[in-house]
């Protein structure tokens, strides 16, 4: 479904569907760009409402907690504005365009997730 949201949005409006963008282009709009970037944060938001109706979802399990939580969710919005841009924008966009700059920012999140993991688990637990 990402993939397919992805495509459509550069297919049809031609724009890059990379969250932290999409999200940042609110902070400081331009004229005209507003409204298809509000429609994808609400369909971001409402598609996992809509299905959580349809069925009894299973509620996550996390072994941190709230402050942990936040401190990470800090800590990635960090890391994709210092990348300029996130997961999404590059590894889903980016490498789907052959970008050269979306590789290299996909394989250092892929290695950052997998040394914090590994400390985590290993090292520091």
């Amino acid at each position: 479904m990402i993939g397919l949201s992805a495509g459509l949005t550069i297919l049809l409006i031609g724009r890059v569907a990379g969250i932290s963008g999409v999200l940042g282009g609110l902070v400081q709009p331009r004229r005209g760009d507003w409204d298809w970037r509000v429609a994808f944060l609400l369909g971001l938001v409402a598609a996992p409402l809509i299905i959580g109706l349809a069925k009894a979802p299973t509620p996550p399990d996390f072994d941190a907690g709230y402050g942990t939580i936040a401190a990470a969710g800090l800590l990635v919005g960090f890391g994709s504005r210092l990348g300029a841009g996130c997961t999404s924008g590059h590894g889903v966009c980016g490498l789907s365009r052959l970008s050269l700059r979306s590789l290299a920012a996909t394989i250092m999140f892929m290695a950052s997730a997998m040394a914090t993991v590994f400390l985590i688990r290993h090292v520091f637990n």
